[in-house]
């Protein structure tokens, strides 16, 4: 029995066809699976901006999926006139003031660990980072609150900016620290030869080639700081030193809250993050992937 050459070509084909009858299921699958988590994403969002509208009086006698007939605007002005330009200053100031030096020690420190890998106390340093990351928050409440209390630093700012620090530079050294590894030895080597020390190195050339990764460690660490609670729960006391997540409970009252004020608040509050992960969101994720996937 003789085989024609035309019967590979065709066992080609119906082979390719299966394939792409295969994808385009996993694809369905995909796609639906999409669609029912965008909808459980956006569900919330619709209903803590139509809530944010509605009149306290008319909250629990209507639909809460459905829009007011008369939208109101008067929740935002109640929150913009209960010091929410304070708050929204002490969230700037604690953010900024503790992602900057964060990143910044971070990258110097993931630059020290990652050129003098040889030496074995930058190795034990290293490690310290690794296990900062084994540590949570909450189990670093009690002596955190100890040492506030012993610097004389209670009721600050700077209270709340020192701990947000420490917690932020673990993981940016690791992150830092892979991308700086992925820069090749020989453009060290260069430098040197062409006699530039390492402060010039650093700066020179590690952090453009790194922007990707500093760039990340930013946008997360602002993010998380800006969203913090816990800290300005434990270690601030005074009206004056809240933030905007610790200044939610201004609205709720002994006996009942007012939820379309608090929702009012929450989207004011989330404005700033929208726009910081709308000009970071590209650099954010290749970041992130590039990172771990190397």
């Amino acid at each position: 029995m003789t085989i024609t050459p035309t019967e590979p070509r065709q066992r080609q084909k119906t082979t390719r066809r299966t394939r792409q009858r295969h994808s385009r299921r996993r694809n369905w699958a995909g796609g639906l699976a999409g669609w029912v988590w965008l909808v459980i994403v956006a569900v919330p969002l619709y209903w803590t901006l139509i809530t944010s509208l509605k009149a306290q009086s008319r909250y629990y006698a209507s639909n809460p999926l459905v829009p007011s007939a008369d939208p109101t605007l008067d929740n935002y002005r109640l929150v913009i006139e209960s010091d929410f330009l304070r708050y929204f200053v002490n969230s700037l100031v604690v953010t900024a003031g503790a992602v900057v030096p964060a990143v910044v020690f971070s990258f110097m420190a993931a630059y020290a660990i990652v050129r003098g890998w040889h030496m074995r106390g930058l190795r034990a340093i290293n490690g310290l980072f690794l296990m900062g990351l084994a540590i949570p928050l909450q189990a670093t409440v009690i002596p955190v609150y100890l040492i506030i209390i012993k610097l004389h630093l209670y009721d600050s700012l700077l209270a709340l900016i020192l701990p947000s620090i420490a917690f932020a530079v673990p993981l940016s050294v690791l992150v830092l620290g892979n991308f700086i590894r992925d820069v090749p030895k020989e453009l060290f080597d260069s430098m040197r030869v062409d006699g530039a020390t390492e402060w010039t190195t650093l700066w020179r050339l590690a952090a453009p080639l790194t922007r990707p990764a500093i760039l990340t460690v930013t946008i997360f660490n602002a993010l998380t700081i800006w969203n913090g609670f816990l800290l300005p729960l434990i270690l601030t006391q005074s009206p004056d030193r809240r933030t905007l997540p610790l200044a939610l409970w201004t609205f709720q009252g002994q006996y009942g809250v007012n939820v379309p004020a608090v929702l009012a608040a929450v989207v004011l509050t989330t404005l700033p993050l929208l726009v910081l992960y709308a000009f970071g969101r590209r650099q954010l994720l290749s970041g992130l992937t590039a990172g771990f996937s190397r």
